[in-house]
């Protein structure tokens, strides 16, 4: 088959776990043996009716919907595994009114805890990321303190309490937590799915890249003016691309009909988006491509001009050359199909992430409610880097950086358009405060959508499903 890859499809594909081997056919039409992930299509959900109305992204009245009843029931992620290797290490996040701890224990294992004393309601603690000097936390206000396991240890005037002492009664409230992918995950609701259960079948898709070996070597927050919907509606559609990122034409086919979309019955989504050369309806000339590609062309030792006249050639050279060197070069790509080494594989877990997968990296983004403003949120962008083997700096082509394996990546903060989250995030953040007013017009009359964003669709469904169960219990 010319000029294409093809997977051909397991008889239960989503019974594959890592590591498992599947049937490719290659470039020159022999089967080979290589692992990667099942492209098998998902089954497409019944959808809802109800018109998504502009009100949902500003009326307080639906923010507290939400704040009720959806994110007290979804895993979140409070932070990477590495940044609390130690006992005593730990780090804090904040999702509208609640702030939680991340907190590695006395006996090395990560527990996640709501950030209040249980005296009186102080905030524990206020540093984003910190090591506790005595093993304890220990409240500003009045002293309290409480181990990495959450038990309180000691209170001065222990004998002053007539209802009894609470050391030991008065702990710290813990929630459903577990570590996936090199991330700390929680869940506020106690009898929440099992994490891999609820992120089935993203993370047995994404173990393939390993992201606990990857660093995070780019972490901004920005705070826009915009409602944290606009921006999982934007990164569950492609549709915005030829307009809002008109240089990404060049090197991938970002038309629908190239594209292959999914939704899970678990609320998660994914897109597969052909990469390392533009589609065939790409009609701009050879250098805009050339140009776009260098910098992993040269790296790939794959000469351009032998493909001026095959643009679309581009994307099997690619995926040979990196299926010939990555071993040379310090790659272990076994894990990977051959659309992998090229393509996006981008996938939206419900309610407010994203991984935008490449073959070095991803593409990390996050969406978070405004304590106060549902007309505000915080969003997220981490670069995760997967340094070659052997190599303490690396070009990344997707951030159009180097970035170094020994760097400390810092925390950087502001207000979005004036912080940058990388040059191709940053051309959606700029989209993203005209949206928000235009959803608080009169003349919005509620959207009007092509099937490829039925992903928007799908994801307010899933918001109203849970609304549906009203608000969850403490």
């Amino acid at each position: 088959m010319s000029g294409t890859v093809c997977i051909e499809p397991l008889e239960d594909p989503e019974q594959r776990t890592r590591g498992d081997v599947i049937d490719m056919t290659d470039t020159v039409g022999q089967p080979v043996k290589v692992r990667g992930i099942s492209r098998a299509k998902a089954a497409e959900p019944e959808f809802g009716t109800t018109p998504i109305a502009g009100d949902r992204y500003w009326a307080p009245e639906f923010a507290r919907l939400e704040a009720d009843t959806l994110w007290p029931r979804v895993w979140q992620v409070a932070g990477r595994v590495d940044q609390i290797p130690d006992p005593g290490d730990y780090v804090t996040y904040e999702i509208g009114r609640d702030s939680v701890i991340a907190v590695r224990g006395e006996d090395h294992r990560v527990r996640v805890f709501f950030n209040v004393c249980q005296h009186r309601g102080n905030r524990l603690v206020t540093a984003e990321v910190g090591t506790l000097v005595t093993g304890e936390f220990q409240c500003a206000y009045h002293g309290w303190r409480f181990g990495t396991d959450g038990n309180l240890n000691w209170v001065p005037d222990e004998d002053d309490f007539p209802q009894g002492s609470p050391c030991g009664v008065r702990n710290l409230i813990e929630m459903s937590s577990d570590t996936w992918a090199g991330f700390i995950w929680f869940n506020m609701d106690r009898d929440a799915a099992p994490l891999r259960d609820w992120l089935d079948p993203v993370a047995d898709h994404l173990d393939a890249y390993q992201m606990e070996n990857m660093k995070r070597t780019h972490w901004v927050t920005v705070e826009g003016e915009f409602n944290w919907k606009c921006v999982q509606d934007n990164f569950n559609e492609s549709y915005h691309l030829p307009y809002v990122h008109p240089q990404t034409l060049a090197s991938m086919n970002e038309h629908h009909s190239g594209c292959q979309f999914d939704l899970y019955p678990s609320g998660h989504a994914r897109m597969l988006m052909p990469g390392g050369g533009p589609g065939p309806q790409y009609t701009g000339k050879p250098e805009r491509t050339l140009k776009s590609l260098a910098a992993d062309l040269e790296f790939w030792g794959v000469d351009p001009e032998s493909h001026r006249d095959d643009l679309q050639g581009l994307r099997i050279a690619l995926q040979q050359a990196k299926r010939e060197l990555g071993g040379d070069k310090g790659y272990d790509f076994s894990m990977y199909s051959d659309e992998q080494l090229t393509d996006n594989y981008h996938y939206t877990v419900f309610p407010n992430i994203s991984f935008s997968m490449k073959p070095d990296g991803c593409i990390w983004l996050r969406a978070t409610p405004h304590p106060t403003d549902p007309q505000k949120c915080y969003f997220d962008m981490w670069y995760l880097t997967l340094f070659p083997q052997g190599s303490s700096e690396y070009f990344s082509n997707s951030m159009k950086d180097w970035v170094s394996v020994e760097h400390q990546v810092e925390h950087q903060t502001g207000i979005a358009g004036e912080v940058s989250c990388g040059p191709g995030i940053d051309q959606d953040v700029a989209i993203w405060n005209t949206q928000q007013q235009g959803l608080r017009s009169r003349g919005f009359r509620g959207e009007y959508m092509p099937w490829q964003e039925r992903r928007i669709r799908f994801f307010h469904d899933n918001i109203d499903k849970l609304i549906a169960r009203g608000a969850l219990d403490g």
